[in-house]
């Protein structure tokens, strides 16, 4: 799909909208940018640790993460000094990912108001691919959960998916008693491997079982939900 850009500017692909915003949200909370080399084995770091946590989880050797990235030890200690820098900048990294998924999402719903839920259906199925419950057991003692930047990606994470929902809703294309927390918490449960099941083995089911979700959360609905809906503050609560 192509956006149309403002006046004498070009339009855009949906592929260059959502890096773009990837790029933006990352250079306001990065500064001063570093030097394209610096920055390329930063990003070839992340994306190896990612991936290994992903496969191997939280207590992989940086060593081996190192490896895989093609780069040196002294190269991943310098920009990630220990374990926990370097696990909050693969869920800020992800984060952001599905931030700027949400964005096109949103900009596909107003280009298609009768589409509104295929966007939304679309943003739930690109961010399970960024293996959102794969990763929620890395965040483990090393991992500071209140770091501001965490905040930060959360509050942007959820006032994007509440607006997505809210313009289904508005449609009349998603049921009413449900909230971003129920979204979320489904996607997260949905994403995580079974226990002793390596996460390769779940990837032709993953896609399989959101689709069942999601389904469930089309009007007219089929029956009425237990308790009430869910908010992410809710889940934050202790």
């Amino acid at each position: 799909m192509t956006f149309r850009g403002p006046p004498g500017l070009p339009d855009r692909t949906t592929e260059e909208v959502r890096e773009s915003a990837v790029t933006a949200t990352a250079t306001q909370r990065r500064v001063p940018r570093p030097r394209a080399d610096a920055l390329r084995n930063r990003e070839r770091i992340i994306g190896a640790a990612r991936e290994m946590f992903v496969e191997f989880g939280a207590d992989v050797p940086l060593d081996e993460i190192a490896r895989r990235a093609g780069v040196g030890n002294a190269t991943l200690y310098r920009h990630f000094p220990d374990r926990g820098d370097l696990q909050r900048e693969v869920v800020l990294h992800v984060s952001d990912r599905i931030v700027a998924r949400a964005e096109q999402a949103l900009a596909e719903s107003a280009a298609d108001e009768a589409g509104t839920f295929e966007a939304l259906r679309g943003f739930v199925h690109d961010a399970a691919d960024e293996r959102i419950g794969a990763l929620c057991p890395m965040l483990s003692a090393h991992f500071d959960h209140d770091h501001p930047d965490l905040f930060e990606a959360r509050d942007r994470i959820q006032d994007r998916v509440e607006e997505l929902m809210e313009r289904a809703r508005a449609a009349g294309q998603l049921r009413t008693d449900i909230a971003v927390g129920d979204l979320m918490v489904a996607l997260s449960q949905l994403t995580r491997p079974l226990p002793g099941t390596p996460c390769a083995n779940m990837d032709g089911f993953i896609h399989r079982h959101l689709q069942l979700f999601l389904d469930g959360l089309m009007t007219p609905a089929r029956s009425e939900l237990p308790g009430e809906a869910a908010t992410l503050e809710d889940l934050r609560k202790d």
